[in-house]
């Protein structure tokens, strides 16, 4: 019995989702294998080996799993699927692409944004926008698992003089062809990712056109990632990935500011594991401020100038 954790890599670096997902793997008590998939796998592969918890890192090195497909992925976890019990990712964009596909084609019924993980067969997850959390007792000799990242601590390194984990170099089937890679679009930030951030600072559809020159200010003071209400970015003032909510990114940050948010079910359910919320607001009976830990009724075309004046004097 063994666990395998896909690993999700930025191109080159393991993304912080990888190493939430190694402490969910920890639940069960069971050897823990990670698969690392792509072209340039150095520097993912270094940092995998050096984890606690990891017995064996598995490297999927070839030219097509440069801009990994979802097809592809699922051919490659398929390969090596039968020398494990659990098979575990992040609830992540892509692994939610892929891995329905594995648990289809294994006849497995997996279960999926996990919060937590009660070995060896029963998980808590979230349901109707996080307002209940069902217990799940999944019976199937296989467990196909996806967490929600935000719900768990990022492994750490090993102690010490540990050996680093076994590294096996593993055949990688070719590509199946049914899609295709054509090209990307990249915003280059210095800022953190929204889904990993210390602080997050976000806006909702009343920032109108001056979403960027209220927010950006104060993320640079606080070194905070921006998000937006799903109304936000369907009006057209803030880009897609910024989205935060149910249909957006799930988080959990220190800090959590909401501007000009109402507090909306599903805008709630993305943010409710924040450590702290400070809500600004004009509506005293905004339903934001009944979830927020700190409020200010404050029109935010005046209070945020004035927080950002505040927060450059020190």
């Amino acid at each position: 019995m063994s666990v395998l954790v896909l690993a999700e890599t930025d191109g080159k670096q393991l993304k912080p989702s990888t190493y939430q997902a190694l402490t969910a793997a920890q639940a069960w008590q069971l050897p823990v294998d990670i698969l690392v998939y792509g072209s340039e796998l150095d520097a993912a592969t270094t940092a995998a080996r050096q984890l606690n918890g990891v017995r064996r890192v598995l490297v999927a090195q070839a030219k097509h799993l440069q801009h990994p497909l979802v097809e592809d992925v699922q051919e490659l976890v398929l390969s090596v699927a039968s020398q494990y019990t659990h098979i575990l990712s992040a609830h992540s964009v892509f692994d939610k692409s892929v891995v329905p596909g594995i648990a289809a084609r294994l006849d497995i019924a997996p279960v999926t944004d996990v919060i937590e993980i009660r070995a060896p067969a029963t998980y808590v997850r979230p349901a109707y926008a996080g307002n209940i959390l069902s217990t799940i007792e999944n019976p199937q000799p296989l467990q196909i698992i996806t967490v929600r990242a935000t719900a768990f601590k990022p492994a750490a390194p090993r102690e010490g003089n540990g050996a680093d984990a076994e590294l096996v170099v593993i055949d990688v089937p070719p590509t199946r062809g049914l899609s295709q890679w054509i090209g990307e679009q990249l915003t280059h930030s210095d800022r953190p990712e929204l889904n990993t951030a210390r602080v997050v600072i976000a806006g909702g559809r009343s920032l109108g056109e001056q979403f960027d020159a209220l927010l950006n200010p104060i993320a640079e003071q606080l070194d905070a990632a921006i998000g937006a209400t799903r109304a936000c970015v369907d009006a057209g003032f803030a880009a897609n990935d910024l989205q935060v909510g149910q249909t957006g990114t799930i988080i959990a940050p220190e800090l959590y500011i909401a501007v000009g948010i109402s507090g909306a079910m599903q805008h709630l359910a993305g943010i409710k594991d924040s450590k702290i919320i400070v809500a600004i607001n004009h509506d005293p009976d905004a339903p934001i401020f009944k979830h927020a830990d700190y409020g200010l009724v404050a029109d935010l075309f005046t209070a945020l100038p004035e927080l950002t004046g505040a927060l450059q004097q020190h």
